[in-house]
């Protein structure tokens, strides 16, 4: 966890693309702890760092994922933050309510729609720019959310237009 942490922190000193690649080495070393506060906040760090240089489609995937884990962890002060930063690109982050909390967010179905076509969780996190264990945690969200247990199963409970 140390060295995911001291990425990050090298990352916030840095610019260009030396910090680019320190802020996705953090979310890469933190991805591979238990940490899941830490690493959700590497999301949001890097989400905000993104945006600040004017890549607004690429913030807004570390920055759904943030917010997406720091609403689920409860950690409302920084899930605010994420949801504000996702309004500053352009998009709003919604209101999770007790009747929504079993819908997929537009993270977890895209996903899901990965998975369900095959790509591991090393692919799927190359292509969202996302650490294999935040794929990992999201695919887990998604099981629960859709009633099943495997990855095998998603073609059974997504046709190949749904996610």
């Amino acid at each position: 966890m140390g060295a995911g942490i001291e990425a990050r922190v090298r990352a916030l000193l840095s610019e260009g693309d030396v910090a680019d690649g320190l802020y996705r080495e953090s979310i890469d070393r933190l991805g591979r702890t238990r940490v899941r506060t830490q690493l959700a906040r590497g999301h949001l760090l890097y989400g905000e760092w993104l945006r600040r240089e004017n890549r607004r489609i690429d913030a807004r995937e570390q920055l759904r994922t943030a917010h997406e884990m720091l609403d689920a962890m409860g950690v409302e002060a920084f899930a605010e933050r994420a949801a504000r930063e996702l309004r500053a690109t352009g998009e709003t982050a919604r209101k999770r309510t007790p009747e929504t909390r079993d819908e997929l967010t537009a993270q977890e179905a895209q996903i899901a729609r990965l998975a369900r076509d095959g790509l591991s969780n090393p692919e799927i996190g190359t292509r969202l720019f996302i650490s294999p264990r935040t794929v990992e945690y999201h695919l887990h969200k998604v099981f629960g959310k859709l009633d099943i247990s495997s990855r095998n199963q998603l073609h059974r409970v997504l046709s190949s237009d749904q996610a």
